[in-house]
């Protein structure tokens, strides 16, 4: 998990009942294996004295940074949405390096081919199951697909 980031900031004052997945999350980025996995990873915590609610910010190794709420985010969910985005920072990664300019756009006739066909077609019902599948699939544009590839909020 921490192979994508280059820095953690847990905040959260320690009378707060609120702070559970605060304090799961910090063990999981002080876990052994975590810290194998990204050494130059800063890990900082700071302990309030006030009534803000705990707050976890992450820093990807591409520079994002995001910040989640301590008191509704589980620890798991986190992770969760971590390694995600770290896969696409990796595939990322892997089309610059191949050449390729990103994000990659896919031309719209593209978009609009039909897939192969993998039921019988005496099977009517499944076919025309996939068939919807493949409509919808294909439904996003270009943009879409950029912005669900970034991981940016429309």
């Amino acid at each position: 998990m921490l192979k994508f980031l280059s820095k953690v900031r847990i905040e959260f004052n320690g009378r707060d009942p609120r702070i559970a997945s605060c304090m799961e999350f910090l063990a999981q980025c002080n876990a052994r294996k975590a810290k194998q996995s990204n050494p130059a990873c800063q890990v900082l915590v700071k302990r309030r004295i006030d009534d803000h609610p705990p707050q976890i910010t992450v820093t990807f190794v591409n520079g994002v940074e995001e910040v989640f709420d301590g008191a509704t985010v589980s620890a798991q969910t986190l992770r969760n949405i971590i390694l995600e985005k770290g896969q696409l920072i990796e595939t990322e990664q892997m089309f610059r390096q191949a050449g390729h300019k990103w994000p990659v756009t896919i031309p719209e006739e593209e978009l609009h081919q039909p897939g192969p066909v993998t039921k019988h077609e005496s099977d009517g019902a499944a076919t025309e199951q996939t068939n919807e599948k493949q409509r919808l699939r294909r439904g996003h544009s270009e943009v879409q697909i950029g912005i669900r590839i970034l991981g940016w909020k429309m």
